[in-house]
C-alpha cells in the first residue's frame, strides 16, 4: 500500500492547461475520488498519476519517492478504464492472468493468483468465457479482478461503472467499496457522478479547469462548499442562489420548505413562493417557482419529503422559509464563500 502526492503539477495541451498547478495527496488506503464536469482536468490528472503522460512540470511522489521519469510499470499501479479493456480473443481466466505473465510469473503461481482474484470478485464460473459473452457487470468484475491480481500499490479507476445500467451501478458501487476496504488499496476514482462520489469517497477532490475548488469530506463538500462552482455542482437539484448587493445567498432546496415545517421559535428567512410546477417523486416534492418576496422573480426550487404534508399547488402564493444557520454568502466577483449569514 502506498501514499501518492502531486506537487505542483501542470500539464499543457495545445496552450491549454488540462492540469494547472495541482497539489493532492491521497493517503494509504484512502479512497479518493477525482470529482468534475467532462473538461476539468480529472482523467488527464489520473493518466499522470499513471505515468501515462508526462507532466509539463510537477512531481509526483510514493511514500515520499519522485517517480515523474518513471515509466508505469515501474510503478506499480493497476488502471482500470471506462471501456474496460478487455482482451476479446482470450478468455476471462487469460485476461486475468494477462499482466502477470508479462511479469514473468511462474504457471503455478498464476493460476493460484487467478483463482484468488476470480473468487474475490465472484466470477469463478465465468473463467471459461470470453468477454462477448458476459454482461456489462461482469466485464466490470473482470477488469477489477485483472488490476487486483497484480496486487498493485494503488488502484487508479477511470469511470468504470459507467458503462452499467442504473440498477447494476448501485449494487457495484457497493461491491466496488467493499472490495476496496477487504484490500485496504489506496485507491484515486475518476467520476463526473455526484452520486458516486458522495457514496464512494473517504474523500473528494472537484476539479474545474485543471483546478482543485475543493478537497475534503463527502459531508464538507456538501455542507461547507468551498465557492459558487463546487456550491452549485454538488447537489440535486442544485443549491438555490439570491444575488444582491454584490453578495450571493445560497440555500439547498431540502431546507427551503414551508414555513410550517419548521417550529415557530426558529430562526428562520421568510420567503413567499409563487408555485409554478410540482414533482411527486414518492420519497418527496419537487416544488418549482418564483419568489414575490423579499427577491422578485428569482426561480428557486424546494425539496419537500413526504413527512411535510402540507398542501401546495401549482399557482399557489406559498409562505417559505430556510433556517438561517442552512444560508450561505459568497462573493459575486470571487464565487469565496463567506462564511454563514449573520
Amino acid at each position: 500500500m502506498a501514499s501518492i502526492e502531486v506537487r505542483s503539477l501542470t500539464k499543457h495541451f495545445d496552450g491549454t492547461n488540462a492540469v494547472d498547478n495541482v497539489d493532492l495527496g491521497a493517503r494509504d488506503a484512502e479512497f479518493l475520488v477525482l470529482l468534475g464536469p467532462s473538461g476539468s482536468g480529472k482523467t488527464t490528472l489520473l493518466r499522470l498519476i499513471a505515468g501515462l503522460e508526462t507532466p509539463t512540470r510537477g512531481d509526483i511522489l510514493v511514500d515520499g519517492r519522485v517517480v515523474t521519469a518513471l515509466p508505469p510499470r515501474l510503478r506499480n499501479m493497476a488502471m482500470v478504464f471506462q471501456s474496460y479493456a478487455l482482451y476479446p480473443h482470450l478468455n476471462v481466466f487469460e485476461n486475468i492472468a494477462f499482466p502477470l505473465r508479462a511479469r514473468g510469473i511462474a504457471r503455478g503461481q498464476v493460476n493460484g493468483k487467478v483463482d484468488w482474484a476470480a473468487q474475490l470478485f465472484g466470477i469463478a464460473h465465468l473463467l471459461k468465457r470470453k468477454p462477448r459473452q458476459l454482461s456489462g457487470g461482469e466485464r466490470q468484475r473482470v477488469a477489477l479482478a485483472r488490476a487486483v491480481v497484480r496486487e498493485p500499490i494503488a488502484f487508479l479507476l477511470d469511470e468504470p461503472l459507467s458503462n452499467l445500467d442504473a440498477k447494476l451501478r448501485t449494487s457495484a458501487r457497493d461491491e466496488l467499496q467493499r472490495f476496496q476496504r477487504r484490500l485496504a488499496t489506496t485507491t484515486i476514482y475518476v467520476t463526473h457522478d455526484q452520486i458516486e462520489a458522495l457514496g464512494l469517497g473517504d474523500r473528494i477532490a472537484i476539479l474545474d479547469h485543471g483546478k482543485i475548488h475543493q478537497l475534503g469530506t463527502p459531508q464538507q463538500v456538501y455542507e461547507q462548499p468551498a465557492d459558487l462552482f463546487v456550491a452549485t455542482f454538488i447537489g440535486s437539484p442544485p443549491m438555490n442562489l439570491l444575488e444582491a448587493d454584490g453578495v450571493v445567498t445560497g440555500f439547498r432546496p431540502e431546507h427551503f420548505l414551508p414555513r410550517g415545517a419548521y417550529a415557530a421559535d426558529d430562526a428562520v428567512r421568510p420567503f413567499v413562493l409563487r408555485v409554478t410546477r410540482i414533482e411527486n417523486l414518492g420519497s418527496d416534492r419537487l416544488v418549482y417557482g418564483a419568489l414575490e418576496a423579499p427577491l422578485p422573480q428569482v426561480s428557486v426550487v424546494s425539496r419537500i419529503p413526504c413527512t411535510v404534508t402540507i398542501p401546495i399547488a401549482a399557482g399557489d402564493a406559498c409562505p417559505f422559509a430556510v433556517r438561517e444557520r442552512d444560508l450561505h454568502r459568497f462573493d459575486l466577483k470571487s464565487g469565496a464563500n463567506l462564511g454563514a449569514v449573520s
